[in-house]
C-alpha cells in the first residue's frame, strides 16, 4: 500500500488528478480499448474533478475513449434531484468534459427491480475485463463507497441499508436532517472493487477521516471495518492531506 501525504486536501487533489491525467493518457485509449474508471462522490473528489475539467479544457487530456462507473446512488431519488449522485457528477465532471453519455455508468436509483438493476451492473463491469483505475474515499466510519459495517470481502454490487452513522454524515446534505436521507442505496460491493480493478486510489481528506485511514492501513482486516480489505488489494495508493494523516504512524 502506497501513502503519500500532501500539506492540505488541496496539494492533494492537485496531485491526484495530473495522476489520472497520466495513467489515462498512458494508456492511450481507443474507442476498442476504453480506459475504464471507478468513481466516487462526495465533498473529498470535488477538487479532483475541478482540476481534471480544467486538464481538460487546457487540452491536456480527452474522455472521448473513457468509461467510467459510478460506486454507488440513493435507493428512490431522481437523477433530476440535486442530491443524487447522478446531479453531482454530471454538475462537478461529466457535463464539461467529452465524455460519451453512453460511456457513463451510474447505478439507477429509481430501479423497479433493484436486484436486476445491480446485477446488470455487476455484469457490464466485467464485460470491460475490469478496470484499470478505482477512485474511491473512505468514510468516517471505514466504509467503502456504501459499503457499511458487517460487508463480505466477497459482496457484489446490492442494495444496502445505510448505517445510522452514514446517515448522520450525509444530512448535512439534507437540511440537516437525517430523517430525510435515504434509508437505502445501491452500491458496488467490495469484490466489485478490489477483484475488478488493476489499481485502487484512496482520497483521505480532513481530521473527520483519521479514524478511517487508522484503520485502513494498521487495523486488523475484517468486516467490522470495510476498508481494511484494502489491505489485501496488491496495488493500493492512499493520497492524504496532513489533517487526515497525523498521529498514523505509517505516515510520518
Amino acid at each position: 500500500m502506497q501513502q503519500k501525504v500532501f500539506a492540505n486536501g488541496e496539494k492533494a487533489s492537485d496531485f491526484l488528478a495530473e495522476y489520472i491525467v497520466e495513467k489515462i493518457n498512458a494508456f492511450n485509449p481507443t474507442p476498442s480499448r476504453p480506459f475504464v474508471i471507478g468513481l466516487p462522490t462526495g465533498s473529498s473528489p470535488e477538487k479532483v474533478y475541478l482540476n481534471l475539467v480544467g486538464y481538460y479544457k487546457a487540452g491536456k487530456i480527452s474522455f472521448e475513449n473513457v468509461v467510467s462507473f459510478n460506486m454507488d446512488e440513493y435507493l428512490g431519488l431522481p437523477p433530476t434531484d440535486h442530491q443524487s449522485y447522478h446531479y453531482f457528477m454530471h454538475h462537478h465532471l461529466f457535463d464539461h468534459i467529452n465524455m460519451k453519455p453512453e460511456n457513463i455508468n451510474i447505478l439507477d436509483g429509481l430501479a423497479a427491480d433493484p436486484a436486476a438493476e445491480c446485477a446488470r451492473y455487476e455484469a457490464k463491469i466485467k464485460s470491460y475485463g475490469g478496470i484499470q483505475l478505482f477512485l474511491g474515499g473512505l468514510g468516517p466510519e471505514g466504509h467503502i463507497a456504501f459499503n457499511e459495517a458487517g460487508s463480505s470481502r466477497d459482496s457484489l454490487t446490492r442494495k444496502v441499508t445505510l448505517a445510522p452513522s452514514t446517515l448522520e454524515a450525509n444530512s448535512r446534505f439534507f437540511d440537516n436532517d437525517p430523517n430525510k436521507v435515504p434509508k437505502f442505496a445501491l452500491s458496488v460491493g467490495i469484490s466489485t472493487v478490489l477483484d475488478n480493478s488493476e489499481e485502487v486510489v484512496i482520497i483521505v481528506i480532513g481530521k473527520p477521516k483519521q479514524f478511517a485511514l487508522q484503520k485502513t492501513t494498521s487495523g486488523p482486516v475484517g468486516s467490522k471495518f470495510p476498508c481494511t480489505f484494502l489491505q489485501t488489494h496488491p496495488n493500493v495508493l492512499i493520497v492524504a492531506d496532513s489533517s487526515a494523516a497525523n498521529k498514523i504512524k505509517s505516515f510520518l
